[in-house]
């Protein structure tokens, strides 16, 4: 992209809009993203601070006035200037607490889609970091009204608190971005980091009023990771207005200084984005989430994550199995030279197809718990291979046709004029088919129906050479029912050579049919495994983040502890819990599909001829 476009246009009454031309970027990028969101009050820096991040000088739009500037959530897609595979997403925010605006819900709503949307959060605001700045943060505090983890189950809801205990494992890495920071980084006499200033100002044993208290309590417990970074302003006052213009050696050395950790820090630090067991978002599923959250918005009801986690695996799976399916179809088209001259060389273009198709799907789908669009990917393959065998059927009927047409065209003729209705004409009619058999046989390309057709052909002129036998006088009667036992006889071995191969390209199927079963249950156990272990990986973040401030809070003499200590309990519970389920279920769900999946392609087991 060269320059950002809206994300999500907000009106003056609230209502919430995902913009068309931001759809059709994500809608192209297929790699994962990372998110960078920011967030704060209007006319504090956020779009040049985010211009820093993009390395460019102009991008995101300044104002150079009183009034909030930024309207909606602009986007702008680039490659990750770290991360190989990735793109780096940065999303500016509308500015919060605009005295202007006449509907203060809309902030709140434009604080929680950063959180939802993003992998790592900035939160920029101007000073310090003091019992005011934190009454302004208050956003952070309505979350709980704003997001929910959990569907509400039959029967009941969900309190506030069990939802906001889970928050951590799908929030969004915290960075506090101190504008205009004059202090000096010195408490009890020493120098500190940016980050002591930011624990210290989080700290619970600080004097600070309610609002400011709970604003600390969400940010420690909400966010997997924090950290801080106090910027010096980066020009004089009366240069202020021409940022945009200024090059490097124009700006202040300090704010120069911490610019460059801080992109570096988001850079190699920020995730990416990932939902709900794990599983890493793309471009598309950017899209489609913010879709999925902005619906929710506008109806009036409170996001709900898991809601939408299984809202966007609906929609991931489906394009997941149409792109799989289309590869294979693409694949097939370009690879499968009809008709093969055996049935096991297309099932071997089959099985190639088919193993590219199936890690386009397992590379995009996710929790298909039930093995719904599993099942339906194994379903359609196995019809459109039936589909390719019956055109290899019919492109060898046809090519072995037109090659007994020219094959026989002599032979024809002779019948025609009689040549065979003399004396001695039975032999020489036998002769010249077998000549016509071997041209016949010795043309190339004619496929897996060359024997078949043959023997429809020869079957189509007995009545022919019986004809011509029974008017051969150089033939004793005793000559003529010899010959015709013969040439039952012959019928009878062609018949059985077709009944033969009949056969065994039917026992072909049928074991192509198990392997196929067998790579999509190891396909989705491979899946499985992939999604636990990002599961546990997870959870292990989160329990660390927890322990740590379990610890924090028994060191400020805190009751919250104790509390904090029964989440990490029942999370680790939850663990062992989870380190103990298989890939069983998937494959029994896999495997209750396989008697359709059989059907689709016409039972080969069922079909398979006595000899």
């Amino acid at each position: 992209m060269e320059a950002p476009v809206c994300l999500i246009e907000t009106s003056p009454e609230g209502t919430l809009a995902v913009r068309p031309e931001a759809l059709r970027v994500l809608e192209g990028v297929t790699q994962p993203v990372v998110v960078v969101a920011i967030a704060g009050l209007y006319r504090t820096g956020k779009s040049y601070l985010m211009n820093r991040l993009a390395g460019k000088n102009k991008g995101f739009s300044l104002g150079n006035t009183i009034q909030s500037h930024t309207k909606g959530d602009p986007m702008w897609c680039l490659p990750h200037p770290r991360r190989a595979g990735h793109t780096l997403v940065l999303l500016d925010t509308e500015g919060l607490g605009d005295m202007e605006k006449d509907n203060t819900r809309k902030d709140a709503w434009i604080f929680a889609l950063a959180v939802l949307l993003s992998s790592a959060l900035v939160y920029n605001s101007l000073g310090t970091i003091d019992g005011y700045a934190l009454e302004k943060l208050h956003y952070v505090t309505e979350l709980t009204k704003h997001i929910k983890v959990k569907a509400e189950k039959a029967g009941g809801g969900r309190a506030d608190g069990e939802d906001a205990a889970n928050f951590v494992q799908f929030f969004p890495d915290f960075v506090w971005a101190v504008r205009d920071f004059t202090l000096d980084l010195e408490a009890d006499g020493r120098q500190i980091t940016a980050d002591e200033y930011l624990e210290r100002g989080l700290s619970l044993e600080s004097d600070s009023n309610e609002k400011a208290t709970e604003a600390k309590k969400c940010i420690r417990h909400f966010f997997p990771s924090r950290k801080c970074f106090t910027f010096d302003r980066p020009a004089s006052r009366r240069n202020l207005s021409r940022l945009e213009e200024l090059q490097e050696d124009q700006l202040e050395p300090d704010f120069q200084d911490t610019a460059r950790r801080f992109c570096n820090y988001v850079w190699d630090k920020a995730r990416p984005m990932t939902i709900l067991g794990g599983h890493q978002v793309t471009g598309t599923a950017l899209g489609n989430l913010a879709q999925i959250y902005v619906a929710s918005i506008n109806s009036g009801a409170v996001p709900c994550i898991e809601n939408a986690v299984q809202a966007l695996a609906q929609i991931e799976n489906a394009a997941a199995l149409k792109e799989a399916l289309a590869r294979y179809t693409e694949l097939m088209g370009q690879r499968a030279k009809l008709p093969t001259e055996t049935l096991q060389q297309l099932l071997d273009l089959h099985t190639q197809c088919e193993g590219e198709a199936l890690a386009v799907f397992t590379g995009r789908a996710f929790k298909d718990d039930e093995a719904t669009f599993q099942n339906q990917l194994m379903r359609d393959l196995a019809a459109r291979k039936e589909e390719f065998c019956r055109r290899n059927e019919e492109a060898s009927v046809a090519r072995c046709k037109a090659a007994l047409v020219e094959a026989s065209r002599e032979l024809e003729g002779k019948i025609s004029n009689g040549s065979y209705s003399v004396p001695g004409g039975y032999q020489r009619f036998l002769a010249d088919q077998k000549e016509m058999e071997e041209k016949y046989r010795q043309e190339p390309g004619k496929g897996i129906k060359a024997d078949e057709v043959l023997k429809e052909f020869l079957t189509s002129k007995e009545a022919v050479t019986g004809s011509i036998l029974q008017t051969d006088k150089a033939l004793t009667e005793k000559e003529k029912e010899m010959a015709a036992e013969r040439a039952r006889v012959v019928a009878a071995e062609r018949q059985q050579r077709v009944l033969v191969q009949q056969n065994a390209e039917m026992q072909q199927k049928l074991e192509d049919e198990k392997r196929s079963i067998a790579e999509h249950i190891r396909r989705a156990e491979e899946r499985h495994k992939n999604e636990m272990k990002a599961l546990m990986e997870e959870h292990q973040r989160v329990l660390d983040h927890k322990r740590k401030e379990e610890a924090l809070l028994r060191k400020e003499g805190k009751k919250e502890a104790e509390l904090l200590k029964g989440q990490i309990d029942a999370l680790q519970k939850e663990n062992s819990k989870a380190k103990q389920q298989d890939a069983a279920s998937i494959i029994s769900a896999i495997m209750s599909g396989v008697t359709s999946i059989i059907g689709a392609s016409g039972g080969a087991g069922a079909r398979t001829p006595r000899c």
